[in-house]
C-alpha cells in the first residue's frame, strides 16, 4: 500500500505540475509571447482562453481513460495519461513564439494544451481508483485524499519553479527564455509512467472483475461498453458529481491563477510577491487534505462536503476584503483560510466519487463527472474573473460568482446518497 500510494502521489504531483504551470504562464507570459497584438487585458484574456481549452479536452480524456480503465485496468489508463501529458508539456517548452512563426505559434499552443487536457483528464480516475480500490475500507478517505495532495504538491512545485525562475533572472530573460525551463521538466512524467507500468499492480477490485469475467463474461463485471452503461444507468449521479465539483474547482483556479493577474494588475504587487503568497498558502493543503480525508473516514463524506460548501459561500466576501487591503500578511491569511475551507471538500472527494458508482462502471462514471465539472468550473474561472473585474472594476463581482457556484454544489451534494464505506467490489447487474 505504501509503494502504491507513493507512486500514485508522485505521478499525480508531476501530472499537475505540468498542467498547472500553464496557468501561471498564461497569467504572466503567454499574453505577451503568443498574443502580442492584443492590449494588456485582452492579451491576458486570450491566454486564459487557451488555458480553458485544456479543460474542454478533459472530459474526452476522462471518457477514453474511463472506458479503457473499466475494460483493461486502472494502471494502464494511468500510464497512458502520464506519457501524453509529459510529451505535451515538454513540447510547449520548445514552442517558438508569435515573433518567430506568427499565427502558427498560438495554434500549436492550443493543440498542445488540448493534449495536456486529454492527459490530465485521463489521469485522475486512474490514480484515484488505484488508491481508493487498494485502500483498507476504514482508511479510504485518507488514502484517496493523497491523490489530491499530490496535485497540490505539483501545483506548488509549478508555482515555485516560476518563482525561482523569475527571481533568478531579469524580466527580459524570463519573458524571452526563462519561462520555458519549468515546461521542459515535464519529460520526467514519461519515466514515472514506465515505473508504474513495471512496478505497480492493478487494483484488487479490477483483478476480481477480470477473474469473474474469465469465468462467465455475460454475468461478470467487465462490460464491453462501460461508458454507455454508465451514462444509461447513472447519468443523474454523474451530473451530481459534476455539480459537486463546481465551487471546489472554481475557487481553486481563482486562487492559483486568477489571483496572480489580480494581484499584479489591480493591487500593484510584484509577480514574485503574489506567486510567493499563493505558494505558501497553497502548500498548507499538504496537511489539511489528508486531515479532512481522515475526518471523512469517521464522519462521512457528504456531511463534511456540505459544511465546506456553506463555509466557502460565507467566506467569499471576507476573503476579498482582506485581499483588497494589499497587505501581504492579510492576503496570506485570506488565502490560507480559503485553501483550508477548500480542503474540506477536495480531500474527501476521491472516496466520495469512488463510493458513488459500482465497480464495473466506476472509472467511466467518476472520471466523466469529475471532468465535466472541471470544464464548466475551473476551466472558465480565471477567464470569467478577468471579465467580471474588467466590467465591474470591483472584487465583489467575483465573490458573487463564488457564491453562485457554491449554490450549484450544495444542490448537487444534497442529492448524493451517502455510500459511506461501501463495498467497492459490488457491480451493477442491470445489463
Amino acid at each position: 500500500m505504501r509503494k502504491t500510494a507513493a507512486a500514485a502521489v508522485f505521478a499525480t504531483a508531476l501530472e499537475w505540475y505540468d498542467f498547472s504551470i500553464y496557468a501561471t504562464a498564461a497569467a504572466l507570459v503567454f499574453g505577451r509571447q503568443f498574443f502580442p497584438g492584443f492590449s494588456g487585458a485582452a492579451g491576458t484574456l486570450a491566454a486564459f482562453g487557451t488555458f480553458a481549452v485544456g479543460f474542454v479536452a478533459r472530459p474526452v480524456g476522462g471518457i477514453i481513460a474511463g472506458h479503457y480503465g473499466d475494460k483493461h485496468g486502472r494502471k494502464r489508463a494511468l500510464v497512458g495519461a502520464l506519457v501524453v501529458m509529459g510529451a505535451a508539456t515538454f513540447l510547449i517548452g520548445l514552442l517558438p513564439t508569435y515573433a518567430a512563426i506568427g499565427i502558427t505559434a498560438p495554434i500549436l499552443l492550443i493543440i498542445l494544451r488540448l493534449f495536456q487536457g486529454l492527459g490530465v483528464g485521463a489521469q485522475w480516475g486512474g490514480a484515484a481508483l488505484l488508491l481508493t480500490e487498494h485502500a483498507p475500507v476504514k482508511q479510504r478517505g485518507f488514502y484517496g485524499s493523497l491523490i489530491q495532495t499530490g496535485g497540490i504538491i505539483g501545483v506548488a512545485a509549478g508555482t515555485g519553479a516560476f518563482l525561482l525562475a523569475s527571481a533568478a533572472m531579469t524580466e527580459t530573460q524570463f519573458q524571452t527564455w526563462g519561462w520555458r525551463i519549468p515546461f521542459l521538466v515535464g519529460i520526467l512524467l514519461i519515466g514515472v509512467g514506465s515505473y508504474v507500468q513495471l512496478k505497480i499492480e492493478d487494483t484488487p477490485v479490477f483483478t476480481a472483475l477480470r477473474q469473474k469475467s474469465a469465468a462467465a463474461k455475460a454475468a461478470a463485471g467487465i462490460s464491453r461498453t462501460p461508458l454507455v452503461e454508465a451514462v444509461r444507468h447513472s447519468w443523474k449521479s454523474i451530473l451530481r458529481a459534476a455539480g459537486s465539483f463546481f465551487v471546489v474547482n472554481v475557487t481553486y483556479y481563482i486562487l492559483v491563477s486568477g489571483m496572480l493577474d489580480y494581484g499584479v494588475t489591480h493591487l500593484g504587487l510584484s509577480h514574485s510577491t503574489v506567486l510567493a503568497l499563493v505558494l505558501l498558502a497553497g502548500v498548507t493543503q499538504i496537511i489539511t487534505l489528508p486531515l479532512f480525508g481522515a475526518v471523512s473516514d469517521r464522519r462521512g463524506r457528504r456531511k463534511l462536503y456540505l459544511v465546506g460548501t456553506v463555509l466557502m459561500a460565507l467566506y467569499a466576501f471576507p476573503m476579498f476584503w482582506l485581499i483588497d487591503t494589499g497587505s501581504p500578511v492579510l492576503m496570506f491569511l485570506a488565502l490560507t483560510v480559503a485553501f483550508t475551507i477548500h480542503a474540506t471538500m477536495f480531500g474527501p472527494q476521491p472516496a466520495l466519487f469512488a463510493e458513488m458508482f459500482p465497480a464495473n462502471i466506476r472509472m467511466s462514471a467518476a472520471s466523466l463527472g469529475y471532468q465535466i465539472g472541471s470544464v464548466f468550473a475551473g476551466g472558465l474561472a480565471p477567464f470569467i474573473m478577468v471579465n467580471l473585474l474588467a466590467t465591474t472594476g470591483a472584487s465583489w463581482s467575483v465573490a458573487l460568482y463564488i457564491i453562485a457556484c457554491a449554490a450549484v454544489t450544495y444542490v448537487s451534494v444534497i442529492g448524493i446518497k451517502e455510500h459511506f464505506q461501501r463495498n467497492l467490489y459490488e457491480t451493477d447487474e442491470r445489463r
